[in-house]
This record gives structure tokens, sequence and C-alpha cells, in this order.
């Protein structure tokens, strides 16, 4: 039996460049973003642009005294690439190893420690208005 679909339920068209010629798409080197100092260690922020609220990429150096922190809108993922450790979340204990990826929602208080090199995925894109320490 073949089920017609009314044509008001097709997929929107993907979303124009915001200019005519431009690429949608945005390519980032990492290893060139100079590092920044945040709650956890050092940060270098992919895709930080003003014209861009969905979401950034972060490869973040988590050091030994990283600062207990939560975000009011923001969720974040993260995925570690080396090293491990423990994530506190919320009073509990998580274990960090390579490849171990953590969904951190808004209002979770939350610091790993150890020393860890991990991916973070701020959505929507990182803020550093909201970041927020008791």
């Amino acid at each position: 039996m073949t089920v017609a679909v009314p044509a008001t339920d097709a997929v929107p068209a993907p979303r124009a460049a915001s200019a005519p010629g431009e690429p949608r798409y945005v390519v980032a080197d990492l290893a060139a973003i100079p590092p920044v100092p945040c709650p956890c260690g050092e940060a270098r922020r992919a895709f930080a642009t003003p014209d861009n609220t969905v979401a950034t990429l972060h490869i973040t150096d988590i050091t030994a005294d990283a600062r207990t922190h939560y975000h009011k809108a923001m969720t974040e993922i993260y995925f570690v690439l080396e090293g491990e450790g423990v994530l506190e979340v919320d009073g509990d204990r998580v274990p960090l190893k390579p490849y171990t990826s953590v969904m951190i929602k808004p209002g979770c208080r939350h610091r790993a420690v150890g020393r860890l090199r991990i991916v973070n995925i701020p959505i929507p894109a990182f803020d550093p208005a909201d970041e927020w320490f008791d």
C-alpha cells in the first residue's frame, strides 16, 4: 500500500548562505587558535563569532584546579580525547577516560578533576556571560 505525503509535509529547503556566493560552511584550524583561560583550564574556541549562535567547538585542556560552575542556558557535550579523571556533576562523580562523553544540561554544577584534553561542544554557541559560580 502506498501512502501519499501531502506537499505541506515536505522537508524545508536548506537555508541559504548569508550572502549570495558565500560558502555555507566554515573551517577552523584549532591548532592555530590561541588558547584562552576558562574555569576548566585553557580552551581553543572554534566558530566563536558574533554571527554564530548555533554551537561552538572547543579543545579544552583541563587542569587539576578546574572550578565548579554552571550555565543557565548552555548545554555542553564533553568528549574525552586524552587523560583520565572524574567529572563532578551535581554531586555525582563520573569516571572519565578517552572516548567517554557526557552531556551537561543547563543548571548542572560541574567540574572536571584530573589532567584531561576534551572536545567541548556548547549549544547554543558559547557565551562567557553564561558562566556562573556559587
